[in-house]
This record gives structure tokens, sequence and C-alpha cells, in this order.
């Protein structure tokens, strides 16, 4: 039996993509996902989640990442889609893709089966029987949903790493890391916008935006 763990990392911060991650396995390979010490991403430094990471990949029948871009977020919200429903829609087409028979999610929704149902909803007809465990912190009790944690959380770091190349150090990306707030500020400053590497429907973006753009023009 195929076993599918999902996770994201990513959810909250203003800065950067959210990486949304399917791991399956042969059901009789979780213990083996025990024995290398896979855990929740959350508990590693960034070496070891890297070394995991390949670790996972050699026991992985199959892996499907999905990077939901600042814009496309953006778009979604702006039409009325919430968090949550786009996170669902796009752990549905990975359980599309990669046909499992029993899948293990970190629920997004305040309500677990919630989440559930509402990926199930995505989900072709022929597909809507199929088992889904949502729970709240999957990722600390399914080792599935915390090899999915990994290779998202190491996926995400990757990209980070390359936006700051690209725009200097920024900090975590989170709305309540000073020196991501600061480096926004400066940047709208300089640029009279935001980069294109920010969720702009982000109440911090937005605020940071109002006040050193907005505010300015009518004064």
């Amino acid at each position: 039996m195929n076993i599918l763990g999902l996770d994201e990392a990513g959810r909250g911060p203003v800065i950067g993509p959210m990486v949304i991650v399917g791991v399956l396995i042969k059901q009789e390979s979780v213990g083996h996902l025990n024995s290398i010490g896979v855990r929740d991403s959350k508990l590693l430094s960034p070496n070891i989640r890297k070394r995991l990471a390949e670790k996972i990949r050699q026991v992985a029948e199959k892996i499907k990442i999905i990077e939901i871009s600042p814009k496309e977020i953006d778009d979604r919200i702006i039409l009325g889609m919430s968090l949550n429903t786009l996170e669902a829609k796009y752990m549905s087409e990975i359980i599309v893709e990669l046909n499992p028979d029993v899948v293990y999610v970190d629920a997004a929704d305040v309500k677990p089966e919630r989440f559930s149902k509402t990926i199930i909803s995505f989900l072709p007809a022929s597909m809507r029987k199929i088992t889904i465990i949502s729970e709240h912190e999957a990722d600390k009790t399914y080792p599935i949903v915390s090899a999915a944690s990994i290779i998202a959380k190491v996926r995400r770091d990757q990209v980070i790493m390359q936006l700051k190349k690209i725009y200097g150090d920024f900090g975590s990306g989170y709305p309540s890391d000073k020196k991501t707030v600061q480096f926004l500020e400066n940047y709208v400053k300089k640029h009279r916008r935001l980069p294109d590497c920010v969720r702009k429907t982000w109440s911090t973006a937005k605020r940071i935006y109002e006040r050193c753009v907005l505010q300015k023009k009518l004064l």
C-alpha cells in the first residue's frame, strides 16, 4: 500500500512562496523514516534537514513539489479564495498525480475534518472515497508528514537564499521579524513600490506601502 504525506512551508511569511510537498512511500518503508531520524522539520537545524531530505528522496517512491508564488497567492486572495482553499487545491493536485491509497495531511484549517473535505472537493469523482487523515501537527505525529515537511522547508530555504542574492539580507521574511519590516520600509522608500517577492495582500506589506507611499502623496 502506498501512503502519501502532505505538508507546506512558508504559509505565513510576507516574503517568498508557499511550498507544498507530497511524499509517497510504501507503508513498509515508514519504519525506515523513523530510523533515519525523520521528524518535524521545525525541530531540526538547516543542515540536518538537508541531509535528511537526501535520505528521504532515496526512500520515497515519488515526491511532488509545488511552489505558489507571491503573485499567485495575491491574485487568488483578491478573487476571494482563502489561503486554506488554495492550499487544499494544490494538495488535491498532488493526490491526483501520485495516486496514493491513504493520505496524511497537516491540517491548515482550525477544523481538520473541514480541511480534508475541502481537499476532497477538488478531487475527481473517481477519487473522492480516498482516505484522508487530516490532523493538526500531523508533522509531529506521522513520519510521512514529517518527511513532506522537511522537503518543503529545504526547498523554501533554497528559494529564500536565491532571493537574498537579489535583494540582500531581509531576515526571515516573516512579518514579526524586525529585519524583514525594515527591509520592506527601505525598499518602498527607495523604489516607491513593493518588491515582486512580497505578498502584497499581507497586512504588513499594505501598511508599509500606505505609510511610505500613499500617505506621502497626500501630504
